[in-house]
């Protein structure tokens, strides 16, 4: 199936500002973002991966929701979106599913708590768990893979655990799960989805600066270069915020 997506447990890809990754079947890209809190045509020019920290997010508030963001596309029958920073994939997944469509949350964790896959379908929450912690599931129907799992020697058909996955590597151990779901749901997304591929942008939380264009880009840009700042990308033309704070704080008065 191509490159499938069980290279996910591999943590290559994205930023380390990705927060998770929604894929969507019954609905385009652009509706996935609106249905991720996105305003319709609000889509910035398409960026790559890296880009994405131009946009002067703000992850984290204290007291409020901090800045969401995803890029979206499409691919081999799905809908996906890359999350950054405080977005709403999770929560939203019931309503992204609405009307017969089908919804998938991959949230890229650690081993503990570990990363978690959920699957949604018609505005259900359909079942869900942990990669490696499969013997606890969720959902409206939480057996629903529990014999595709038994099939790949992930679990017993009751559900419980081989004792020999204690010693098993992690990272091989989420492959085999993440192929399970590969397999069930026809999903393939190549990793350069993640990275070099140019994506529009949608905001979905808080108030990041999805303009494409900053009006004092050259004067700020002149400024940093003067006193010794890392330059902005030039193609976008967006100011980093730590770069807009350094510049603020320093001509200020």
């Amino acid at each position: 199936m191509g490159d499938g997506i069980r290279w996910l447990a591999d943590g290559d890809g994205a930023t380390g500002w990705m927060s998770g990754l929604v894929f969507a079947r019954g609905i385009d890209a652009e509706e996935l973002a609106v249905r991720m809190g996105g305003a319709p045509g609000a889509g910035t020019e398409p960026i790559a991966d890296a880009e994405v920290l131009e946009l002067g997010m703000t992850v984290y508030r204290p007291g409020g929701r901090g800045d969401g963001v995803v890029r979206v596309g499409e691919h081999a029958g799905w809908a996906f979106a890359v999350e950054y920073g405080d977005s709403t994939g999770g929560d939203r997944l019931k309503d992204i599913s609405r009307g017969g469509a089908e919804a998938i949350h991959y949230v890229p964790v650690g081993e503990h708590p570990p990363a978690t896959v959920f699957y949604a379908h018609d505005g259900r929450s359909i079942c869900g768990f942990g990669l490696c912690e499969e013997t606890v599931r969720w959902g409206e129907e939480p057996d629903l893979l529990l014999p595709a799992l038994a099939a790949a020697g992930i679990l017993r058909p009751d559900g419980t655990a081989y004792g020999d996955h204690e010693n098993e590597d992690y990272t091989a151990r989420s492959r085999r799960a993440l192929a399970v779901i590969e397999e069930r749901f026809g999903l393939s997304l190549p990793p350069a989805f993640l990275t070099e591929a140019r994506l529009p942008a949608y905001a979905v939380g808080g108030t990041p600066d999805m303009t494409t264009e900053d009006p004092d880009f050259d004067v700020v840009c002149g400024w940093a270069t003067a006193n010794g700042y890392p330059l902005p990308r030039g193609r976008l033309r967006l100011i980093p915020a730590l770069l807009r704070r350094a510049y603020q704080h320093a001509t200020s008065g």
